[in-house]
């Protein structure tokens, strides 16, 4: 999901041929920002975060349906096309026969909240339908959710590219070399999908996989998503990269962003008021790269072996360790209750030290 969100904010400034259509640009600049992709990436992974495994599809399309709504209400300007702005503000909202590629910028979240291929495609379908109900916008959401989950499973990407062709019958036997020339602003499934895959099969590291999606063109932010969801499940994300991600997101979204991780990563979640009893119980610190360390504590000094060192200002979500526990609890920061200035004076107050491997 943050690889489909990363895409979104870096390929924001290209979008409508506003690139040179290359792969050296800056990853991040003032003009960097998230956009209805991400918004409606967020609503989606918001509502199925909702749900439960004996949800009905009827329950769970009307869950979807009412966190697109809402996300669409708190964004209202985040870029949405025409049929779409419509659908968020209808009396009654109804599937509008769409082909666009909102369908598939918007699902990577399913590709990880479920562990089944077949349960994948449906949740996608579903995922779909509420807008996009024509069969290539049902078609381009499941392609690009098959995709992740495939990545995320440890299959090659022969077997990724192989399965798309057979089952969703896009066209992969181009090169990015033979897109870019004539490749321009399209907002249909079936031409930024397919596209999107390319970029992804032949990118050789996430961040490579970004700038070759960027130097297609078109419709930017969109391709750039749904070829970094995918990049996401056979790469993962560099630490940097995230902290970029995390730092351009108001709460709201990134919260949204955090519960999904501690959903997917099996991570009991709690809100910041109540860290001082944690900490007080012999709970190591961690956030992303950033461990804060009991003193002599060996599971500390074991992290802070592995390199594992302080990255100031990633403040949105931590992780504490217990010693016996083999997944962590998460630390929910609440913009009422507490900021990083209040966090480190908790962590001093329980005897803590912050350890830096640099």
């Amino acid at each position: 999901m943050i690889g489909a969100i990363l895409g979104d904010i870096i390929g924001s400034p290209y979008e409508f041929d506003m690139g040179d259509k290359t792969k050296d640009f800056p990853l991040f600049s003032k003009h960097s920002m998230f956009t209805d992709d991400t918004v409606m990436t967020a609503a989606v992974a918001d509502a199925f975060l909702k749900v439960t495994p004996d949800t009905s599809n009827e329950y769970i399309k009307q869950t979807i349906i009412r966190a697109m709504r809402e996300y669409g209400s708190r964004y209202p300007h985040a870029g949405y096309g025409a049929r779409f702005s419509w659908w968020l503000t209808a009396d009654t909202p109804q599937p509008y026969n769409s082909y666009g590629n909102g369908s598939a910028m918007r699902v990577s979240s399913v590709a990880w909240l479920f562990n089944d291929l077949n349960t994948v495609r449906e949740a996608a379908r579903l995922s779909a339908e509420v807008t996009h109900n024509h069969p290539e916008g049902i078609k381009g959401a499941e392609a690009t959710a098959s995709a992740i989950y495939l990545a995320r499973t440890g299959h090659s990407k022969e077997y990724i590219r192989e399965y798309i062709e057979t089952e969703f019958d896009y066209v992969l036997n181009r090169t990015c070399d033979e897109i870019r020339p004539e490749y321009h602003h399209v907002e249909s499934c079936m031409e930024t999908v397919p596209e999107a895959i390319t970029a992804f099969l032949e990118g050789d590291n996430f961040e490579d996989v970004i700038r070759t999606a960027v130097s297609l063109g078109g419709d930017c932010d969109t391709l750039t998503a749904i070829a970094g969801s995918i990049a996401e499940g056979f790469y993962g994300v560099p630490s940097r990269m995230k902290y970029e991600c995390y730092s351009r997101l108001p709460s709201d979204l990134r919260m949204v962003l955090v519960a999904f991780e501690a959903k997917r990563d099996n991570i009991h979640l709690i809100y910041s008021k109540d860290i001082e009893s944690y900490l007080e119980d012999g709970f190591i610190l961690v956030s992303g790269e950033t461990v804060l360390i009991k003193d002599c504590s060996p599971c500390g000094e074991y992290l802070a072996s592995r390199g594992v060192l302080l990255l100031e200002g990633c403040n949105s979500a931590m992780d504490l360790y217990y010693p016996t526990r083999e997944k962590p609890l998460r630390i929910i920061f609440d913009d009422n209750n507490s900021s990083i200035t209040e966090m480190f004076r908790l962590i001093r107050k329980c005897g803590y030290r912050i350890f830096d491997a640099t």
